[in-house]
């Protein structure tokens, strides 16, 4: 059968393959050029900073984020179909935003009641939440739903005589950082955009389609978007973990009869920074470095081990691993940058812009050629097989006769080798040298994802212009993380009762459950569920963050009292203990303290602070002391801690309240929450009510 097959034929095919070759090669050096510029664009930045900039000017700390005083900041959450996940978005990130003068503005469609449901529900239960009714069935696009969730931020203004100072951009199954808004206070005096990296929460190496995702972004918001905002002084919204300052929502709003966003894009986001670019407001994409211990299997032993992991505070969330719907994703995002971006847009600009949108819209053409790279190779391959059994040379000398291919070649093969080296550091920087390696051959994997969303994509364009048909909300189908997967602490205090034998692993998931719906801490939970005592309690808190255990002494604390304004004492929640001989101070606490609460107590006393865990009954005894209670006080629990179980404030929302709290200028505190409108009246009437209604017991 072989030996039938015309040799003139093969070698013409073979000839044809081989200026195929030529004209991919060139391509795939110029695109390939284009990310070694951005390479070394982003590594003479860092060398440079690190040789100037750094050692003249401190990073921004989490210290600095904390002194801000709070601003209101609204969280917008466009939702359709998302009863599967926006219930449990809300709740954890209710619970887990050190934050207080937030609302989330959750919109909705009139024909999506189940998630509409939820909504209602979360709305109910948490004053930070309002639901925004859609007026019209969906879907219709994402930015359709932002237009009307804008609307119903300028009428919460307008009825309750305030003004939002932001308002941020976040999808159905975003895990938020604790500090994401804290952060925005910070910048929103001086930015108008603000852009947080977007990271994929981790997946197993194995997983080669969800953890493409993982891989792209780790390199796109480590390095790419930095080199953006340097290089062009603007920075593409990714859709989420994206502040907007009011100026600037109202400034478009203006423009576009009240529809800020675009609602004939499919990518919104881009647009609209874009638009923002045009009319010179401030855009800056912000990376503050965090660190955190989690646990990671050894790629020697197996073993799993505490890592420390540095990131940054960044927005988190389980992308598509499902191929079909990854490559629907991306074809929905090819056709707004690269098509709807081009047509809308068009190419205005100087030349810097101009490249970033050649750089933006390259891969509605780039991924196609990758695949098409694969076929020729594959071509070539049978080629030397037929070579081989047929005992003739098919290869014409058109690459081995011209040395400026053959350097075309060698210059591709050391640029993969630099695309390959750069998206293992990055992912490996980020989540561990397994997944740095397992990055590689996933490569082979996102270059086929990405070349289906081509195809999508040209499909699309092509029934866009031919029919005039408006492409619709395609949306993806989101899950939210489990509770494990939102732990990024040392130590976790769950995991430790139960490698500790005080609880079992059932009774965890329970307390967890517990805790998410009652919105109380974990260690509360469990003691208030009987299976620890205080005592055990306290040696877990003080062995979790490396603190020491301390005997409670009343009489040691009374004659200490002196040593600590009252003002501190109450508002951190730090009892003093008497000084060493080298003016270090001791205190005693039932939790590790913030790192604000040390320094301002370092501040006021010029001493530094050593702090030991007591149980929170000693604490509280402690506290009525110093505060002139009688010894045999009543065992009442705290205000706050009432009105966390009544489940009608949050500790952030005391803890930050506290800060504020002064007693002489603010009398009562339960007043001043009133006033803060961190509680409503009749809430902190009935825990008054539930407080005064404990039995005296001897203290």
């Amino acid at each position: 059968m072989l030996l039938s097959i015309d040799p003139y034929l093969l070698a013409d095919y073979v000839r044809w393959l081989e200026w195929a070759a030529v004209l991919v090669s060139l391509i795939i050096l110029l695109s390939s050029l284009d990310d070694a510029f951005i390479d070394a664009y982003y590594w003479l930045r860092e060398a440079y900073r690190a040789v100037y900039v750094r050692r003249k000017y401190k990073p921004l700390s989490v210290d600095h984020l904390l002194s801000r005083e709070e601003m209101p900041i609204a969280i917008m959450v466009p939702a359709w179909r998302e009863d599967a996940v926006i219930g449990q978005m809300i709740e954890n990130n209710v619970a887990g935003l050190e934050y207080s003068k937030f609302k989330i503005f959750c919109g909705t469609y009139k024909n999506d009641e189940a998630t509409a449901s939820i909504v209602d529900a979360m709305a109910r239960r948490y004053k930070h939440v309002v639901h925004v009714r859609v007026p019209h069935d969906g879907p219709t696009c994402k930015a359709d739903c932002l237009n009307w969730i804008i609307q119903a931020i300028f009428l919460h203004e307008e009825q309750h005589n305030m003004q939002f100072a932001g308002i941020t951009v976040h999808d159905s199954e975003d895990v938020i950082h604790p500090l994401e808004l804290k952060l925005f206070n910070f910048l929103l005096p001086k930015k108008d955009f603000i852009q947080l990296p977007v990271l994929s929460l981790e997946r197993p190496w194995w997983n080669l389609v969800g953890s493409t995702y993982l891989d792209d972004f780790a390199e796109w918001h480590s390095k790419d978007l930095v080199v953006r905002e340097s290089f062009l002084g603007e920075v593409p919204s990714a859709g989420v973990g994206t502040c907007f300052s009011r100026r600037a929502i109202k400034a478009l709003s203006d423009q576009k009869n009240n529809e800020p966003f675009n609602t004939e894009s499919l990518t919104e986001d881009y647009d609209f920074s874009f638009r923002l670019a045009q009319l010179g407001m401030d855009q800056v994409f912000v990376r503050v470095p965090v660190s955190y211990t989690t646990r990671r299997r050894s790629l020697l032993t197996g073993k799993e081990r505490d890592v420390e992991v540095q990131s940054v505070i960044a927005i988190r969330e389980f992308f598509p691993d499902d191929f079909k719907a990854a490559y629907r994703q991306r074809a929905r995002w090819i056709f707004g940058i690269a098509f709807q971006g081009w047509l809308e847009l068009g190419w205005r600009g100087n030349w810097r812009t101009l490249y970033m949108l050649i750089r933006d819209r390259k891969g509605a053409v780039t991924s196609l050629i990758a695949i098409f790279a694969y076929f020729l190779m594959f071509n070539f391959l049978l080629v030397s097989l037929l070579n081989s059994l047929l005992d003739i040379n098919l290869y014409s000398n058109l690459i081995a006769s011209h040395d400026w291919m053959q350097q075309i070649m060698v210059m591709n093969v050391a640029l993969l080798l630099n695309r390959v080296g750069q998206r293992f550091y990055f992912v490996s920087s980020m989540y561990g040298i397994v997944h740095g390696i397992a990055s590689i051959p996933r490569m082979i994997v996102n270059n086929a994802i990405n070349f289906c969303a081509a195809m999508r994509a040209w499909k699309l364009l092509f029934v866009h212009v031919t029919k005039g048909k408006a492409v619709a909300w395609d949306k993806t189908d989101h899950v939210y993380p489990t509770t494990g997967h939102l732990k990024e602490t040392h130590k976790r205090l769950g995991d430790l009762m139960v490698s500790w034998k005080a609880i079992s692993s059932a009774q965890l998931a329970q307390a967890l459950a517990q805790q998410t719906r009652r919105n109380q801490q974990l260690g509360k939970v469990i003691l208030k569920e009987g299976w620890v005592s205080e005592e055990m309690l306290a040696e877990l808190l003080a062995y979790q963050h490396d603190m020491p255990r301390e005997a409670f002494d009343a009489q040691r604390v009374i004659a200490s009292s002196y040593l600590l304004p009252l003002e501190l004492i109450v508002r951190h929640r730090l009892l003093p203990f008497g000084k060493n001989a080298d003016g270090t101070l001791n205190l005693l606490a039932s939790a590790a303290p913030t790192a604000e609460a040390l320094q301002a107590i370092e501040a006021a006393t010029a001493a530094h602070p050593i702090v030991a865990i007591i149980c929170e009954s000693e604490l509280v005894t402690g506290l009525r002391l110093i505060a002139g209670g009688d010894v045999v006080a009543t065992r009442k629990p705290l205000l706050g801690d009432l009105l966390i179980e009544m489940g009608v404030a949050r500790r952030q929302d005391l803890d930050e309240a506290l800060r504020r709290y002064s007693p002489e200028r603010h009398g009562r505190f339960g007043d001043f929450l009133v006033a803060q409108d961190v509680v409503q009246r009749a809430d902190l009437d009935m825990a008054l009510e539930r407080q005064a209604s404990f039995a005296a017991q001897p203290a």
